[in-house]
């Protein structure tokens, strides 16, 4: 057993490494921050408004779908092909750029993106099932350092290809398409985990039971339910691989280990609060990078000015990369803390947005993406690594994946509402002053919170220090 441990502490930094390069090569998308001004110039010749209010809500509406599926195909299938399926369709997204002009095709290029964006669950999880847990900080920091560190380099090479190079950009969607095909091989190399989290055998889900110290009841139940699982298919392997157990005990299994980990991962308040920022703070995120591009078209449109995009694009994720990769590396009691800096870079961020919506200088809109960015980039890094490390592994891939739908959910419901033709349809300025009250209630929730948490814990600081006191008097006494 401890042979077992000291191998496992060994070889974690392969599966980071892979992952980690994997991830640069993904985000190193060079055409992404030319995206709008390549959809509505001559190569594609869409409006503004059709991209606002017609394309750009069908991604939303088609993540919400494709996510939940996608969510229990990962665990089913172990992580690995559905990493290998979002390289797949982050090249056909790419090849639809270049080769494919029609609305329709956009159309269907916005669903093949959802595809790529609900695959993340499988991304930012697949470490946790091969790593052992207290490398999760570590290893949290460097995967989402080395992703921004992609993107970063992506959108400084497609500004210098555009302003320097003057090239076109349909050929700047052709360097993208290469740097995603590498990306696509490079997914072959990870490791194969050894078992999915909640579709596995009997005797995998016995020892899950035997792990978990929380819900002694729920153990129980666990353990008869495997027993008797096994006595009914005592052919089935440790995966779960045979019989019965690919009918209905499977499905049935599942079911019950997920509503076990469901009332594990959230019974814990500290879980709570960190999960309700992320799916706050997510939702808000999305909308303000999904139409940031937009925005700046508007102050300055790329027909008649130089665009500096990908300029942009790169100094606020190389300042996010810094951010995320210093987390691995900063000791903070984040139990006092942790509110309190949510609360603050969530004002940080409100502000930023209000200056993206108010302001007419293309350059102070810029530096205010710049702040928002980083500043989401910092906390979600910081949020992801404390709820990995506050459950076991189990919870932690059902958390990210409850956490991201309510994100969506959220980021449908503002879709459907601010965005969608068929609803208010607002304008890109009215659209940006709406995020920015939206990130200011967040703000006020957790400042709220982060300074109940921080004066709370003060008296009780003071109670132990007296009691700590009160002791020595009477051990005094007694000698």
């Amino acid at each position: 057993m401890g042979r077992w441990a000291e191998l496992r502490a060994s070889s974690w930094a392969l599966p980071t490494a892979v992952l980690a390069l994997y991830g640069f090569m993904a985000n190193c998308r060079v055409a992404e921050p030319f995206l709008t001004p390549y959809l509505i110039g001559p190569h594609k010749n869409i409006s503004a408004e059709v991209v606002t209010n017609y394309l750009f809500p069908i991604w939303t509406y088609s993540y919400l779908a494709i996510l939940v599926p996608i969510f229990f195909l990962t665990d089913l299938l172990r992580y690995k092909p559905l990493i290998v399926l979002q390289g797949l369709f982050l090249v056909t997204n790419y090849v639809l750029l270049c080769f494919a002009s029609s609305l329709t095709a956009m159309t269907f290029l916005q669903v093949n993106y959802a595809v790529v964006t609900s695959t993340e669950v499988a991304y930012f999880s697949y470490i946790y099932s091969v790593i052992p847990a207290e490398r999760f900080q570590r290893a949290t920091a460097y995967i989402r350092a080395a992703a921004l560190a992609g993107y970063t380099f992506g959108a400084t090479l497609g500004q210098m290809l555009v302003t320097l190079a003057g090239l076109d950009y349909f050929y700047i969607n052709a360097v993208t398409l290469g740097m995603v095909g590498v990306a696509f091989l490079v997914s072959f190399w990870l490791p194969m985990p050894r078992r999915s989290m909640f579709f596995k055998g009997p005797r995998a889900a016995a020892t899950r039971a035997v792990r978990s110290q929380q819900d002694g009841g729920a153990v129980e139940e666990e353990e008869g339910a495997v027993k008797r699982a096994e006595k009914t298919d005592p052919g089935t392997g440790e995966d779960g691989v045979g019989g019965g157990w690919w009918r209905g005990d499977r499905v049935a299994h599942a079911a019950r280990h997920l509503s076990l980990s469901f009332r594990e991962s959230y019974s814990s308040r500290h879980v709570i609060y960190w999960s309700l920022w992320w799916a706050l703070a997510t939702a808000g995120y999305g909308q303000v990078f999904n139409y940031v591009q937009l925005m700046w078209d508007h102050i300055e449109p790329s027909a008649t000015a130089s665009v500096y995009n990908g300029g942009v694009e790169a100094v606020c994720t190389l300042v996010g990369a810094v951010a995320a990769f210093s987390v691995g590396h900063v000791e903070v009691t984040w139990a006092t803390w942790g509110e309190m800096a949510l609360g603050f870079f969530s004002a940080v961020g409100a502000g930023a947005v209000f200056l993206m919506g108010l302001t007419g200088s293309i350059w102070a809109c810029y530096a205010g993406y710049v702040v928002f960015k980083a500043s989401y980039m910092l906390l979600i890094t910081i949020t992801t690594f404390q709820i990995a490390t506050n459950l076991s592994l189990e919870c932690y891939a059902l958390a990210f994946g409850v956490n991201t739908f309510v994100a969506l959910s959220l980021q449908t419901v503002m879709t459907a509402t601010v965005v969608d033709e068929k609803a208010l349809g607002l304008d890109i300025v009215t659209q940006f002053i709406a995020y920015g009250c939206y990130y200011s209630g967040i703000s006020v929730l957790f400042l709220v919170r982060g300074v109940y948490t921080v004066c709370s814990r003060k008296p009780t600081g003071v109670k132990e220090q007296k009691a700590e006191d009160w002791a020595q008097v009477i051990s005094a006494e007694r000698f």
